[in-house]
């Protein structure tokens, strides 16, 4: 059974930083692309940031420049540095198994950008 556990969100100030974490189980880590989505109050979720297999990474429009995903296989974990946070930034956060919305979730984590 594979499983995704984020970790890392929390409350932060505008223009601060953050590392998303997400450590995965119950599957081989490293064929598989892994992505992060977010999905702020009222809205549809949102596409993040995906590594592919082989490190190489696709951002969306609104993180570019700010936000940097990265994995490290032998921890089978999958991360998100995000830094210049502003206040729309602020959504739950989710870790998706194969990078491009479909398949396995975690449960996400929170990120409050606030003053």
């Amino acid at each position: 059974q594979v499983q995704l556990a984020e970790s890392g969100g929390g409350l932060v100030q505008p223009g601060g930083s953050l590392r998303l974490s997400c450590v995965v189980s119950g599957t081989i880590f490293s064929i598989y692309a892994m992505g992060w989505y977010r999905q702020a109050p009222g809205k549809q979720r949102e596409f993040i940031a995906r590594v592919s297999d082989d490190g190489s990474a696709t951002y969306g429009d609104s993180v570019k420049g700010r936000f940097t995903i990265s994995r490290d296989n032998a921890k089978k974990t999958v991360f998100l540095q995000m830094d210049s946070l502003k206040p729309e930034d602020t959504a739950v956060y989710y870790c998706n198994h194969g990078g491009y919305g479909l398949g396995y979730w975690g449960q996400g984590t929170r990120v409050t950008v606030s003053s």
